[in-house]
């Protein structure tokens, strides 16, 4: 079999430097520090397969794995059960590929399925249309807030202060290089005049349901679009983005039958109303007809830079996220609209449960009180961060230390895979604690 890699040759070189007008490769990297060039790496000696493979498996051994531990870690990435169906029909030759299905004649597997993945984010959203996935949960934020911009005609962006912190990184990065200002509210009563967008995240970085309802109305008074963020898995028991009044509706899909995979890949979910179709980022898979009269699914709304000119391109997002689109799609699918409204009931009763039994502890209180979905917070009587080494010594793994926003305060997450005797180890290992330092 021929290699994949073609090196240039020493013809090759020479042409790319007469080009740039270099006299030799030396010279082309003259800028760097004679010190910082090819420094020498210290690589122990080459190991066989068998210890490569020996050495790989003690690493992994190291990590602290849910199921063998009880995890209460949540923040974006969510520790679900994945039907057995979900990964032996992904492993299939059929679709087990991400790229994307340029080619209709040979691709009609891949593109039934995303067809299929954009009807159940439809569905599940309650909005008019979906894409074929963005790369996650927080691209899918900042592409929202820059399709309300090229709506509106507007630029700036406001979002709440309840945004995820990571979605922020991402909006910063999207927006303020190509200008636009980004506007944090702590609610959406005094909007900016100029707001193209306004961002909402239910449930919230802290597990909390938001007024969305309220928010479409400031936000449409204000001639802003809504832009909800939402969780699928949530979903299952409360009222949708469209039925709430959002004009765009965007989430992360990992929860939907995608593992933890310590960070990905995921896929974004995408939705909105028809009207603004055309701004929409990313592809669109459509049903049609051939030239014999049968169904067929081809790829029919492209906007990205790999597609059209790149001043016409809505997005310049290229990876394709096909593979995890049909894991979320055929997860769906599985379990229904019962199974789904059966995860979120499991999830949000066990997290209330856990939040009572914790909210009863010496030294520790719940701040947020009302209505909350998986995760909440706690407000700890001592530093999370050592509360958690303490937590992983007996095999637990303990949430989020998010003191830089709350003091002394940590996000936990509960899902259906907590079992109740998991969560009355945590309490029971936090009262022994009480409000000594860990």
């Amino acid at each position: 079999m021929p290699s994949p890699y073609i090196p240039n040759t020493d013809a090759d070189r020479g042409a790319l430097l007469r080009a740039i007008g270099a006299r030799s490769v030396d010279e082309l990297f003259a800028d760097i520090p004679q010190a910082h060039r090819d420094p020498a790496l210290r690589l122990p000696p080459a190991l066989s397969e068998a210890e490569l493979k020996r050495e790989l498996a003690a690493l992994a051994g190291r990590n602290a794995v849910p199921g063998e531990h009880a995890c209460f870690l949540g923040a974006g990435v969510y520790h679900h059960y994945v039907p057995a169906i979900v990964p032996y029909l992904v492993g299939r030759a059929e679709f087990a590929t991400c790229y994307t299905p340029y080619q209709p004649e040979i691709s009609q597997g891949t593109l039934q399925a995303t067809y299929e993945f954009q009807s159940l984010v439809c569905q599940l959203s309650g909005m008019e249309v979906a894409n074929a996935g963005v790369y996650d949960g927080s691209t899918a934020v900042a592409e929202a807030a820059l399709m309300a911009c090229r709506i509106t005609g507007r630029s700036t962006i406001a979002y709440t202060d309840t945004l995820h912190p990571r979605y922020m990184d991402v909006l910063r990065t999207y927006l303020e290089s190509q200008g636009l200002t980004l506007v944090m509210t702590s609610g959406v009563a005094a909007l900016p005049l100029d707001a193209a967008g306004v961002i909402i995240q239910s449930p919230n970085f802290y597990g909390c349901m938001e007024d969305v309802s309220m928010a479409a109305q400031a936000a449409h008074a204000a001639g802003a679009l809504l832009i909800a963020s939402f969780d699928p898995i949530a979903l299952g028991m409360f009222r949708t983005p469209g039925e709430l009044g959002a004009d765009i509706a965007v989430g992360e899909g990992q929860p939907l039958g995608l593992s933890m995979s310590f960070g990905g890949p995921y896929v974004g979910l995408f939705a909105t109303r028809t009207q603004y179709l055309r701004q929409m980022p990313g592809r669109l898979v459509g049903r049609t007809k051939d030239s014999q009269g049968r169904d067929g699914f081809v790829l029919t709304l492209q906007t990205r830079e790999q597609h059209i000119r790149r001043e016409r391109a809505t997005s310049n997002i290229c990876t394709s996220e096909s593979l995890m689109a049909t894991a979320a799609a055929i997860y769906l699918a599985a379990l229904g609209r019962r199974g789904l409204r059966r995860v979120a009931e499991l999830c949000y009763h066990k997290a209330h449960y856990a939040a009572e039994r914790i909210a009863a502890l010496p030294g520790y209180s719940v701040p947020f009180r009302g209505m909350f979905f998986r995760e909440f917070v706690i407000h700890c009587p001592a530093p999370p961060y050592l509360i958690n080494q303490r937590l992983l010594e007996q095999g637990i793994i303990g949430g989020l230390d998010v003191s830089d926003r709350l003091p002394f305060a940590m996000l936990l997450c509960v899902t259906e895979m907590t079992t109740r005797q998991d969560i009355d180890r945590l309490v029971d290992a936090l009262r022994k604690m009480g409000g000594r330092q860990p």
